[in-house]
């Protein structure tokens, strides 16, 4: 009959990262702000500069899961900008339009 192991540190289950409880994306994104614009300019370092609907023009970077899934983004496309309350001139851009 085999032995059976000791108890100790090293045969404790390991506490990983998708043990934590998770956060419902509601209180995730209760703090950004949601606005459709017209990407205007391409710039050098992944960056745009986006005219939002009501004519402010704001500096933006694409999100990293259009990265991942490679979306193109084009002179004159309609896109959906994140931005956060507390500076209004930057954002992020999560959504091409169709």
């Amino acid at each position: 009959m085999p032995k059976k192991k000791a108890f100790n540190k090293r045969n404790t289950r390991r506490k990983r990262k998708n043990d934590r409880p998770r956060v419902p994306d509601s209180q995730k994104k209760a703090d950004v702000v949601e606005v459709s614009g017209t990407l205007e300019e391409v710039l050098p370092n992944a960056q745009y500069r986006v005219r939002l609907e009501g004519g402010q023009e704001v500096l933006a970077h694409v999100s990293g899961r259009m990265r991942l899934n490679r979306i193109r983004v084009l002179t004159g496309d309609q896109v959906t900008v994140q931005m956060s309350p507390y500076d209004l001139t930057r954002g992020r851009i999560v959504r091409r339009e169709r």
